[in-house]
This record gives structure tokens, sequence and C-alpha cells, in this order.
């Protein structure tokens, strides 16, 4: 048999799962007992009832927790994507993959690119330079190949979790400190422009690393995860490349380096747009997402698979208890393809 003629992906944002007692955040005491057994019952319930081949977490803080998630007989068919000796130090990205399609050794990438550098004398006469100081990711993004056919390419698949929007906590600085007073009405905007002049860091990273993996090299790859961004945001686009989404015509379209948004082919096949995974202060909006290169594209020349929709879990969004009743705070994403090369 060549292998799988379907293929299915999934991103899930785990909500800070750690063993019960272990500090997060600022937290010293975590997750009691009966609350950890109910974030386990309710996380692989949900990775039971939305089967894919490859899952990628985010805020997953200890393997134990994870190996924990996965004891459960419908799930012994999935390999465990964490670091060795990972045990509640910190946040990574993780991943779950069908044993009989993972390709060697997954990697976690911590450090930008070597030349990566965003410094600018300004452009013109009235701007002002710039230059930004950053030379790591905020959580190690999580590579990894899997080969669901033998007859077809390896796909690269990237876990991402970005910089959150939350205002980065500046209180601590010594320039703060040293005039306090002044600082302190200002610290929300500064703190929120920080994490947004990092978010965009991490994303031009990526894209850097993306367009050496994708250019001139036809290779399938797939990023998934928490972007901590809108569909439309600069974030996604620095990502994607913005690519034209062909409307008519088959096997027309297609970018060797950029990639395509399942939201954005999800809404071409709906006539309503109800795609959120997080809620703040009632304002629904998506900050997971799945992205594809072009053999994904349906559109797309050089097309491998086809993409037969997206699902999204988010029911338990509606309800803001999620210490309590074990759910996540972000909604949960799966999308489906099939293989069916343009030829």
């Amino acid at each position: 048999m060549a292998g799988r003629t379907k293929f299915s992906i999934a991103t899930f944002n785990l909500y800070n799962l750690n063993r019960p007692g272990l500090p997060i955040y600022s937290d010293s005491d975590g997750w009691d007992a009966k609350a950890y057994q109910r974030k386990l019952d309710w996380t692989s319930t949900i990775i039971v009832n939305n089967p894919a081949d490859v899952w990628g977490f985010q805020e997953l803080w200890h393997q134990g927790a994870i190996e924990d998630v996965f004891d459960h007989q419908e799930l012994s068919n999935y390999q465990l994507l964490v670091p060795k000796g990972h045990s509640g130090q910190k946040i990574v990205c993780g991943g779950a993959v069908k044993k009989d399609i993972l390709v060697g050794e997954p990697e976690w990438i911590e450090q930008f690119p070597d030349k990566f550098i965003l410094q600018s004398g300004g452009g013109d006469q009235q701007t002002s330079e710039i230059s930004v100081k950053i030379d790591s990711f905020s959580r190690p993004i999580l590579h990894f190949k899997v080969h669901p056919r033998a007859d077809s390419k390896e796909i690269s698949v990237y876990v991402v979790h970005f910089k959150s929007k939350s205002p980065t906590r500046i209180a601590s600085e010594d320039w703060y400190q040293n005039d306090k007073d002044y600082y302190k009405q200002h610290q929300e905007a500064i703190g929120a422009s920080i994490s947004t002049i990092r978010r965009t860091a991490e994303a031009t990273a990526l894209r850097m690393i993306l367009t050496e993996k994708t250019k001139g090299t036809d290779e399938p790859v797939i990023v998934l995860g928490d972007f901590n961004d809108a569909q439309h945001s600069n974030t996604l686009n620095i990502i994607t490349g913005q690519p034209n989404y062909i409307l008519s015509g088959l096997n027309k379209g297609g970018s060797d380096v950029d990639l395509y948004s399942l939201a954005t082919l999800q809404q071409y096949r709906s006539d309503r747009d109800v795609y959120y995974t997080h809620i703040y202060q009632n304002l629904r909006e998506s900050l997971d997402h799945i992205l594809v290169s072009q053999e994904f594209y349906d559109n797309s020349r050089q097309r491998l698979w086809a993409f037969k929709g997206m699902e999204v879990s988010n029911d338990h969004l509606n309800q803001d208890n999620h210490k309590e009743d074990g759910t996540s705070d972000h909604g949960v994403i799966r999308a489906m393809f099939e293989y069916r090369p343009h030829t």
C-alpha cells in the first residue's frame, strides 16, 4: 500500500498543562489533584472525539502531564513529541503523531537565524532609525516530519506559540523604577507595544526559516499553533506572505514560499464566518491557525493534498470557568485533507 488517502492535523492550546502541585507562573501551587483530573479527562476526550493523524500542542509544561492525557486505550497509537526531561520548568510546544507516519527525531528551535536582523536607518528623511535586539523565540518552535504516503513527499510540520497580546510587565525594569510616577500611567501601552514588537520579530524569524525551507524545493509545509493574533493581522501577513487566492480555475495558482490560511479556504466554502478560537472581554477572535504550503492548496499547480474541510471545537469558550471545569481557554482546530495530486 502506498499509504493514507486521507490526512488530518489539529492544533490545541492545552491551557497550562502541568502536573498537580507544580507552579504555573506566579501561582506557586498550580493545579490541585481534582482540577488536574478534570483537565486530563476533558483533554483526552477532545483528542479522542476529534481524531487526527497529527496534533500540535501549546502551553505544555510537563512531559508526564501529556503522558497522563494519552494514558487512554484509544490513544495508544500515538508517539508523543516532548523534550526529554521536560518537567515543569518552562512552556514548550509539543506534539502527538501516529507512530507509523513519524519520520526521524523532532527538534525544538529556540534561536533566531544567525543572520536575523531588524534594523533600518529610516528609509526617508522623515523617519528615524530603528533597531530591535532580539534573538530567540519566547516559546521554542517544534519542528518534525511526517510521511503519510510512501509514494509522496515528506511533510514538514512547525508548531508555534508566539508572544501573547498581554502587555509585557515592565514594573521591575530599572528605567521604570527610576521614574515610576511618570511611567506607571503608561505601563499598559508600553507593555503592549513590547509584546507586539516581540511577536512581530518572532513571525519574521520564522518566515526566514520557512523561506529557506520552501524556496525552490516544493517541500510540503504546515505551520500551526497559537499565533496570538488574528487572521488578517500583520503577524499572519508576515508568516503567509499574503498569497493570492484564486477563486476560479483549478490548478492555476500556487506560490513557492507563501502559505495559505485554512480559515480563508474554509470561508470560501461557507456563506457565514463563525470561526473564532478565543474570547476576551466578549471579543471573539481567531488566535489559533493552520497554514499550509501550495502542496495543500486546491488551486495550486503543485497540489498533492486537497483540502477537505476544517472544524473548530469552541463551545467550551462560552463558559469562563476553565480552571474549574478543566477546559482550555482556546478553541481546537482540526483540518482534513485527501491525497489528490494535480496531474
